[in-house]
């Protein structure tokens, strides 16, 4: 395990006053938002398979696939309004969406503190509070809050361990004092005094609570808490509540549904009895080694560093280098703790597992037309393969159920998927809204991920395992696919622009479908790509000799890139060259082959690479970025365009228009993609692996580039742990802007590879020193000129 750098932390000197002030912690499956009062600690409480309703019936239509020529048709002749027409008579779903996320529930404990006159104190004017410190150690996954009152320091330390399946709360005195621990399940934010709850009561000394999401067949829950206290303190049962009295203490909070256990609350408190089996320290000692041993494999730290400062004071007035780092240190905190492996575990949502509110918005959970896909960003490069698996597990779900879909609303072999899914892994169309609601690619770009999984990692047992998914998505793909109104090349058809709205521009009418949109053309090369990757490694055994021969022959004909004579631009519905309605649109979906694919760079394709440069700056230039993913994905994109200065400017908006108190990120609302996007494109400045060298014999190695787009203020820093396509892993410093030598590389799958040394504030124009490193498994040192064994 590498040495951590240094203890990230986020730091505050006053209570969480709301949500967005409130300090996550999660294990996983189990979250809370802790909130730190002097007074009344809040845990706002998570756990990801509370969902509304279970499995729904078939919600598509019958007979969809019957009018899919007709619609193909109106698309042809540029009847928009005829085409949209008859996609809600025909295609809609019913009920229009997928379930929706909700909230597991809250515990609240109230402290009684003595005033100095012998008497207890809950709250008052005459309290006296005193060095007020509230943290959350990145590197310990530890929130912890510290004050003194009245004379009386107290230090609360809060853990959702992964070890132990639950959530911990130490509270340490200088001398005795009170609180009582209650559970309730109502709304943080919508304005509601109902609780969602069926029961609360008490079993063994434990309080339990017991509710049924809404809907019908949803999965029932559990949350209990129970309390333990030193050898002087006394734990009391009053009414549903426990009132505890003691210098020190330990709150266990558990929660199950039916999801895993038909049991739930067997499970929930066997898992607080097993935590009280432990001693404290070891209940910590167990969380940290298994934390730390995730987390501490990869580190970035950039300087100067102001850590001294509050994190709110340096996303204000300061945004150091070191708050650069700090962010994304906490994205991979934040995927650590929303997404581990597990029996049956579940990816992220749009919220990760953080979700206040009864009535999220977008439901709080898996949108496929970015959202879902940009959660994943980091897992591979920051050293946290394993956290994207739950994604696989959903996906092989998701296989399934779209077959139906397939068939019954496009006439197609294998599966299918729209742009949202949920806990059931629902492949339908989704909602009433013509730009988003009738794009059957949602399934197609998580494909693309099984790919770089694989490219990462080397995982043959992986591939092999996601090879029946991949090989039912390329089904689906070959037969969707359809001639373009000239004839000259395959297209999707339906397609259109994830979320974006064009004028067609002799008609004047304002539309959606076209055929064969940009993103659509690139995700359908990249994934039949991959699946020729995929056949070579794997052999017939595994996969179809004849889809292989089917998808050899596609390739060719499939509709390419096109640049915009108007514009100079990239085009966004593929060979139409329509008028944008929204210049500044959140999606910059045209350009997917820049990122997260790598079908334009500037070295391989300048003409594309430049047109998509104007295309970003045209899209900012009107506004483009105003929501944390969408500004998050403009840093990735600039990275790869190797603009330093841009990436600067737009993590900068990052950090200043799209971040909470707490570092989350607000589309508005909170949604925790931007999180894991901008620590992508962070990363995406100091090291980028995506691009392929073709060398003599044909064979392809890859290409690693160090600083290709780091910006001028980053002019000192280090990585280590970093994961590299190719089964490579680096670690590197460097100091007023030069790579400090030697470079040490890792290499798991002994690869050739091509190093390339860029400075800080370099352009797309320096071409870096490269240095050819040949074929060998184990560790070596890179240096300008040459590679030493270690």
């Amino acid at each position: 395990m590498l040495p951590i750098l240094m203890y990230p932390k986020l730091r505050y000197e006053h209570p969480a006053s709301s949500w967005n002030d409130a300090l996550p912690l999660g294990n996983g499956r189990l979250g809370a938002m802790v909130y730190g009062g002097i007074h009344t600690e809040t845990l706002r409480l998570n756990e990801e398979s509370v969902w509304y309703g279970g499995p729904q019936p078939p919600r598509t239509p019958f007979g969809a696939k019957h009018h899919l020529e007709e619609l193909r048709k109106l698309i042809r002749a540029g009847r928009h309004r005829d085409a949209e027409s008859l996609v809600r008579k025909r295609f809609l779903a019913t009920p229009k969406s997928a379930r929706h996320y909700e909230p597991l529930g809250t515990c609240n404990i109230a402290f009684e503190y003595g005033n100095g006159n012998g008497k207890a104190s809950s709250g008052g004017a005459e309290d006296i509070v005193k060095e007020y410190k509230r943290s959350l150690n990145l590197a310990k996954a530890e929130a912890v809050v510290k004050y003194t009152i009245n004379g009386i320091t107290v230090r609360r330390e809060a853990i959702a361990t992964n070890a132990g399946d639950v959530i911990a709360i130490r509270v340490v005195a200088a001398s005795e004092i009170s609180f009582t621990v209650s559970l309730t399940r109502m709304s943080d934010v919508e304005w509601e005094v109902n609780e969602f709850l069926d029961s609360i009561a008490i079993v063994n000394g434990h309080i339990v609570l017991h509710a049924t999401p809404g809907g019908k067949n949803s999965n029932s829950l559990c949350l209990a808490v129970g309390a333990r206290v030193d050898s002087n303190g006394s734990v009391e049962v009053v009414g549903r509540e426990l009132k505890v009295t003691a210098k020190e203490a330990l709150v266990v909070i558990a929660a199950h549904t039916q999801y895993r256990h038909e049991n739930a609350q067997q499970a929930a408190l066997a898992d607080i009895s097993t935590s009280f089996g432990l001693s404290t320290a070891e209940l910590w000692k167990r969380h940290v080694e298994d934390w730390e041993d995730a987390y501490g494999r990869m580190s970035i730290q950039l300087y100067p560093d102001d850590a001294h400062l509050t994190t709110d004071a340096r996303l204000t007035n300061n945004r150091d280098p070191g708050l650069v780092s700090l962010y994304f240190s906490y994205a991979r905190y934040l995927l650590l703790s929303c997404s581990r492996p597990y029996p049956k575990a579940l990816p992220a949502t749009l919220q990760g597992i953080w979700n206040p509110s009864f009535q999220p918005p977008w439901g709080s959970k898996y949108t496929i037309n970015i959202n879902l896909q940009m959660n994943y960003w980091i897992a591979n490069t920051s050293n946290l393969s394993k956290c994207e698996l739950p994604l696989f597990d959903l996906l092989e779900r998701m296989a399934v159920n779209g077959q139906r879909t397939a068939s019954d609303v496009w006439n197609c072999r294998g599966w299918c998927a729209h742009h949202s899914t949920d806990i059931f892994a629902d492949t339908e169309t989704q909602d009433r809204w013509m730009p988003a609601t009738l794009w059957p690619l949602g399934g197609a770009w998580l494909c693309t991920h099984i790919g770089e999984h694989y490219f990462f990692t080397g995982d043959r047992d992986f591939l092999a395992r996601m090879a029946p998914v991949l090989e039912g998505c390329v089904e689906f793909l070959l037969d969707f696919l359809v001639p373009d109104s000239s004839g000259k090349y395959l297209v999707t058809n339906p397609s259109l622009s994830p979320e974006n709205t064009f004028r067609h521009k002799e008609s004047g009418e304002l539309g959606v479908f076209c055929e064969g949109s940009t993103m659509d053309m690139v995700i359908v090369r990249q994934v039949f790509s991959q699946y020729i990757l995929a056949t070579a490694e794997l052999g017939e055994e595994i996969l179809s000799t004849s889809i292989f021969k089917e998808v050899q022959t596609a390739l060719g004909r499939l509709q390419p890139i096109a640049i915009s004579p108007k514009t100079e631009t990239v085009q966004e519905w593929g060979l139409n060259d329509y008028e944008e309605t929204e210049l500044g649109h959140r999606h910059v979906s045209h350009l997917y082959g820049l990122h997260p694919s790598n079908e334009i760079t500037p070295t391989s394709t300048p003409e594309l690479a430049e047109a998509a440069r104007q295309t970003l700056l045209r899209r900012i230039a009107h506004g483009g970025g105003h929501t944390g993913w969408s500004r998050a994905w403009l840093i990735n994109l600039w990275a790869r365009l190797r603009q330093h200065e841009q990436c600067i400017l737009n993590v900068d908006a990052l950090m200043r228009d799209s971040t909470l108190p707490n570092m989350l990120d607000t589309h508005p609302p909170f949604q925790i993609d931007g999180n894991f996007g901008g620590a992508a494109g962070i990363l995406e400045c100091l090291v980028q692996s995506h691009e392929i060298m073709v060398i003599e014999g044909g064979s392809k190695i890859n290409v690693i580039r160090l600083l290709p787009s780091c910006p001028a203020d980053w002019e000192k820093g280090e990585v280590k742990g970093v994961k590299c396509r190719g089964g490579f892993e680096l670690d590197f410093k460097w100091d007023h802007g030069e790579i400090c030598e030697p470079v040490v590389v890792k290499s798991k799958l002994a690869k050739e590879f091509v190093l390339v040394f860029h400075h800080v504030g370099s352009d797309a124009k320096n071409t870096g020193t490269r240095i050819s490193i040949p074929a060998c498994k184990g560790e070596c040192l890179v240096y300008k000129d040459g590679v030493r064994d270690t």
